[in-house]
């Protein structure tokens, strides 16, 4: 199997001056100060431009946890072992991850997607079997996918999109090393040195972190020549990365709102915009990352996380914790009073002249002469 840019979903550009500027005037007609919601303004005009609509609403979100192993984990990269994965992946079926709990608090329908773990599963209804190859190879000696690893990895990740129900897909994603992964994808799509790129991950010490860079670099090295975005995926990304990638074309296509994570699925979006650039209109980045690369990936991706609490667990969680801010930039546009159904003034001058215009006449107490 095979896959070129030509043969992935169209992603059409957003860009509505009509409909942002319906969208603006009916925020500041809001019983509000100018401006007073601060950037849940910004959300909210952003959600009705992916939607296309003037009373945006969110229909049965979809939060989709894509899990694979990563054959680079051989060489230190993590501080856990590579076992964690497949363990963390039962965690998240049992209920017990975080991101089960806040999935479970918010109402959204949690699926985990077995994109390349090396585990053999029990069949249960909230794990989609997508596994093309149990884990990728170690991209320190060839690429970590084939390329028709790669292009199947893909072209899964759009079918499991088109079959989900609802406009919207929260991203998360499971993987020991794959903070290594996205950090050498980030490297080579935006030309920052890799050591810019790499942190601790979940939770190397300064040598550890040391000894990952020094790894890193010696991949991008070997695999000097994969320069564009497909090509970069198969040789430095993850099973994982691949399918979200596919995942996120197609929610684009269908112009879902995408929320992304941390720092794994901000790579995944990276790429994805490379090959069909309007998909960043779709995007709400939920939080920036504690991990090292985050801060600097969503700088040079111009996006502006809603959140900033340190986080750096991945799974989703921070775009679980970012979903209500969601919810509620939605209900402002379509349930807030206007000033004029309100019966509000909108002014201190307007509220003076409405005063003035009660008044009778009559009533008014007149000053004897002297």
């Amino acid at each position: 199997m095979s896959l070129t840019p030509d043969d992935l979903p169209t992603v059409a550009d957003l860009h509505d001056p009509v409909l942002a500027a319906r969208l603006q005037a009916l925020l500041d007609d809001k019983t509000k100060p100018l401006g007073a919601l601060g950037r849940l303004e910004a959300l909210a005009q952003r959600l009705g431009l992916i939607l296309g609509t003037e009373a945006p609403q969110l229909v049965q979100p979809q939060l989709v946890v894509f899990a694979a192993d990563h054959g680079l984990a051989a060489h230190g990269v993590s501080a856990y072992p590579s076992d964690v994965t497949w363990q963390m992946v039962e965690n998240f079926l049992a209920g017990g991850a975080a991101v089960s709990v806040l999935a479970r608090q918010h109402g959204l329908a949690l699926t985990v997607v077995d994109c390349g773990v090396r585990h053999a599963f029990a069949p249960r209804p909230a794990l989609v079997d997508a596994k093309v190859a149990w884990g990728t190879a170690d991209a320190l000696q060839q690429p970590a996918m084939t390329a028709e690893q790669c292009a199947q990895a893909v072209a899964q990740g759009i079918a499991l999109l088109r079959r989900l129900p609802g406009n919207v897909l929260l991203l998360g994603e499971m993987g020991i090393g794959n903070t290594s992964a996205a950090s050498l994808l980030m490297s080579r799509l935006t030309g920052l040195p890799i050591e810019d790129c790499t942190g601790a991950g979940t939770g190397l010490d300064a040598a550890g972190v040391q000894r990952k860079i020094e790894v890193l670099r010696a991949v991008l090295q070997r695999h000097a020549q994969a320069r564009e975005p497909l090509q970069a995926l198969a040789a430095l990304g993850g099973l994982e990365i691949a399918t979200m990638v596919g995942a996120v074309l197609a929610a684009a296509e269908q112009r879902r709102v995408i929320v992304v994570d941390g720092f794994i699925t901000t790579a995944a979006v990276l790429v994805a915009a490379r090959l069909r650039p309007h998909v960043l209109q779709r995007c709400v980045f939920a939080h920036r990352s504690g991990e090292r690369g985050h801060a600097l990936l969503l700088a040079h991706l111009k996006a502006e996380p809603l959140l900033d609490l340190g986080l750096r667990l991945g799974e989703g969680s921070g775009a679980a914790l970012a979903w209500p801010l969601l919810v509620s930039a939605c209900a402002i546009l379509r349930e807030m009073a206007s000033f004029g159904s309100a019966g509000v003034a909108r002014r201190l001058e307007e509220a003076a002249a409405v005063e003035a215009d009660r008044r009778d006449p009559a009533d008014a107490v007149q000053t004897p002469r002297p």
